[in-house]
């Protein structure tokens, strides 16, 4: 039986996302407490993005084993293309206005900078996990199975004798 890699991977995007979420967070804070300006758009952009993730992440880990029927492969594939796009536009925001800064200095903008480069490696995790689900999608055009992909699941399933 082959090793089922997706539920390290769904694991792996979890933590990077927390990850983004915390430090996204404290720029926030640091705001809204030490500044008499709002934080920044991307800074939000990065924390909505973080908790659709996570929303996105309980979608795509429980509904091909509790709800078969909601876990449709294009809609696996719309939420996994979604979010890929969430964290593509979220970290090249941020990238470019972190770019702009004329002074950047303390732990705000240390915070900025991580959470800028998680979300670089979040989207690569989902921009790999969205090519799985494409290929799915690609393989079983011309059937009528409406499934998601057996290796995209996180379970093995139970198996009788064989």
């Amino acid at each position: 039986m082959a090793f089922n890699y997706t539920l390290p991977l769904r694991v792996v995007q979890a933590i990077l996302a927390i990850l983004v979420l915390a430090l996204t967070g404290y720029v926030a804070h640091w705001y809204r407490d030490d500044t008499v300006y709002a934080s920044p758009s991307q800074i939000n952009f990065l924390i909505f993005t973080s908790l659709w993730t996570l929303l996105a992440l309980l979608y795509l880990t429980l509904a091909p084993w509790l709800m078969p029927k909601a876990a449709h492969k294009y809609a696996i594939l719309a939420v996994e293309a979604l979010t890929m796009i969430f964290w593509f536009a979220g970290f090249i925001a941020l990238a470019v206005w972190l770019g702009r800064l004329i002074i950047c200095s303390g732990n705000a903008c240390r915070s900025s900078r991580a959470a800028c480069v998680f979300a670089a490696f979040e989207w690569l995790m989902f921009a790999g996990t969205f090519a799985l689900a494409m290929m799915h999608v690609l393989r079983t055009r011309n059937s009528a199975s409406t499934k998601s992909a057996a290796n995209m699941e996180v379970h093995n399933g139970v198996h009788n004798g064989v």
